[in-house]
């Protein structure tokens, strides 16, 4: 990924100094040549080639966070899977125990 963003940024300066020792160029065509051409699209190519490790590592943080708070509250996954391992810790049943009445119009 680095050596793409390296290597484009090395031809966009070379670019701008192209630009800017030319006998019709300036330095601040050299200076929107390199912004231009160098650093904006490989700002965007970074970010965009950057989303799936951005993304592990968000997951990785939730994971962390939620065997974090399972060992806060002294439940253990032994599973070793996202699903509930207590799904009735507090002995209470599930659900609604009266059914709703419904209204009359």
């Amino acid at each position: 990924m680095y050596l793409v963003l390296i290597a484009w940024i090395y031809v966009a300066f070379m670019m701008a100094i192209a630009e800017a020792t030319s006998p019709v160029g300036s330095l601040l065509g050299a200076a929107f040549t390199f912004l231009l051409y160098g650093l904006l699209p490989m700002s965007v190519v970074g970010y965009i080639m950057g989303t799936p490790a951005r993304r592990r590592a968000i997951k990785a943080k939730e994971a962390a966070e939620r065997e974090q708070a399972l060992a806060a509250n002294g439940i253990q996954n032994a599973g070793g899977d996202d699903a509930s391992v207590a799904p009735n810790a507090h002995g209470e049943a599930s659900g609604h125990t009266i059914a709703p009445e419904r209204k009359q119009p």
